[in-house]
């Protein structure tokens, strides 16, 4: 078990960066890829406040949740920012390409965070034997779609306010988002 945390404790960053270099060459924007990672910070809040509610310990099983959820935020993220800069290219003014980024791609979001939360439910209330492995997987998942749910589209358009202020988007922008 220790070997396999001090495995996770360098793992887990280095697939951060990997994810950050792999988002700034399709975005070809640090912002963007900050304002990307952004969400995997707040669905990973998700995940810590629902093993602190539950009284679930963090075990190998979490970790594999909080790589997961890193993979739903990342893209959840991407197709948010990819939107609103493709709405930026076309002369959209940043709050209106915010609004209407937001709201057309509310579905996509809602329904992936939906589809895993709804099916990881069961096997996070679970109690039946065999259930402690799968457990703390289901716990961290559930709660950091359920943070989603609530804050992801917030979160993420506070970040874009802030931050694209009077910046232009990058020119490949209007290619990013189909």
């Amino acid at each position: 078990m220790q070997d396999a945390e001090t495995r996770l404790m360098w793992i887990i960053p280095l697939s951060l960066g990997l994810i950050f270099v792999l988002l700034y060459s399709a975005l070809k924007s640090w912002l963007d890829a900050v304002v990307v990672l952004s969400n995997v910070l707040a669905m990973s809040m998700g995940g810590v406040w629902a093993l602190c509610l539950t009284g679930a310990n963090f075990s190998i099983s979490a970790a594999v949740g909080f790589i997961s959820l890193f993979g739903v935020a990342i893209m959840d993220g991407l197709l948010l920012i990819s939107y609103f800069n493709t709405l930026r290219s076309q002369g959209r003014p940043l709050q209106e390409a915010i609004l209407e980024g937001a709201s057309k791609r509310v579905r996509p979001v809602m329904m992936t965070d939906l589809t895993a939360l709804c099916g990881l439910l069961p096997a996070a209330l679970s109690t039946q034997i065999g259930s402690q492995t799968q457990r703390p997987l289901a716990i961290v998942v559930v709660g950091g779609m359920a943070h989603d749910v609530v804050c992801s589209l917030a979160i993420l358009r506070r970040c874009c306010i802030v931050f694209y202020g009077h910046r232009e988007p990058p020119a490949q922008a209007a290619n990013l988002a189909h």
